[in-house]
């Protein structure tokens, strides 16, 4: 079953190094998911002052710059995991460096036959 993992914080959680140490063991947990063949993907995602917010209203798109939620969390990368079922995929989360500073949601994928192949 797939989970996706979502990495919340807040802009300012990690001092520079903290958050350069956070990066290598969110590496290792990678590996280590990857040896216990769990892993799917992970990635961080850039500042939310990189984003963009698009909402189309009858044919007509609406472009914002900024994440679409103004919270002081925001959303900074994710897990993807195939894991037996939702607690351990709670039991990954917990493994997640971000947990420590932020919140990781836990959200099972809805998975669909009719898909292109991830490449």
């Amino acid at each position: 079953m797939k989970f996706m993992l979502l990495v919340y914080a807040e802009a300012d959680a990690w001092e520079e190094e903290a958050r350069k140490l956070a990066m290598k063991e969110s590496v290792a947990l990678c590996y280590e998911l990857d040896a216990e063949g769990e892993y799917c993907s992970a990635a961080p995602l850039q500042p939310t002052t990189t984003s963009v917010s698009i909402r189309v209203r009858e044919g007509e798109a609406f472009i914002t710059d900024g994440p679409f939620a103004e919270t002081t969390e925001q959303l900074g990368g994710y897990f993807l995991v195939d894991v037996e079922n939702r607690e351990a995929a709670i039991a990954v989360a917990r493994r997640i460096p971000g947990a420590r500073v932020g919140t990781i949601e836990v959200r099972p994928i809805v998975e669909l036959d009719n898909l292109p192949e991830a490449k």
